[in-house]
């Protein structure tokens, strides 16, 4: 019962990552301008243009790997870490992200779930 328990906090906490892609990109096709109104947002908290494709990406691999629980020990590492700068970044609510960072941190320690491609190799 624990592993699937942990299988579905895994779920959990890659479907935040996933859904914010999901929201981009219903986004970008509902306006034509959506992507560059995303980078000039980014652009307004002082981010560059190139973070706009590098924030889709960290996201979309990150939530995926989570999802599908591949490397699930190094990608909940680094998907705490960035949610932490992130957070900081884009002047989200802080305690909010570092609650995220801390269930993935506790997937870091326990990254053995059920119905993951982590466990295929086994």
């Amino acid at each position: 019962m624990q592993r699937y328990l942990s299988a579905l906090a895994r779920i959990l906490l890659a479907q935040i990552f996933l859904l914010q892609i999901v929201m981009l990109i219903y986004g970008f096709f509902t306006n034509p301008n959506g992507y560059q109104e995303y980078q000039m947002g980014l652009g307004s908290l002082g981010l560059p243009g190139i973070f706009a494709p590098l924030i889709i990406l960290i996201n979309l691999v990150g939530g995926l790997a989570l999802f599908f629980g591949y490397k699930t020990k190094f990608f909940a590492i680094f998907m705490a870490i960035y949610a932490v700068i992130i957070s900081f970044l884009l002047k989200l609510p802080v305690l909010q992200y570092l609650a995220i960072a801390g269930g993935l941190l506790l997937l870091y320690l326990s990254p053995v779930t059920a119905c993951s491609l982590d466990n295929l190799k086994k």
